[in-house]
């Protein structure tokens, strides 16, 4: 999972991904949004590569990418645990705050003071 969240450290790696969910790309492909050269994709490719979230086909001289989405899920099901402990963190927070609210005297109906 190191791997996985090195990858996705990186926001042009992150956009390459994002790119990816709706289907493969040629290299070229994933690297003109970022004006960067094929060298410079292919690094970020690899670093995809090794976390296992994308794989490359090679046909030709043509390289297809492919999004490869289970270390993704794996990352998801890790920060679930930590979203439902903030979740109830928060709960409890809220119940405290509404409790004291409401314990709070209110002024009586009219009175602008």
């Amino acid at each position: 999972m190191n791997a996985t969240f090195h990858a996705l450290g990186d926001a042009t790696r992150r956009r390459m991904l994002r790119d990816l969910a709706a289907g493969e790309r040629r290299v070229g492909e994933l690297a003109k949004p970022f004006s960067i050269s094929l060298a410079a994709a292919s690094k970020h490719i690899k670093v995809l590569e090794q976390a296992g979230l994308v794989r490359r086909e090679i046909q030709g001289r043509t390289h297809l990418c492919r999004l490869e989405p289970g270390p993704l899920a794996t990352a998801s099901e890790w920060l679930g645990f930590y979203e439902r402990f903030w979740t109830s963190r928060l709960d409890v927070l809220d119940r405290l705050l509404r409790e004291e609210d409401a314990a709070k005297p209110h002024p009586p109906e009219g009175d602008d003071s």
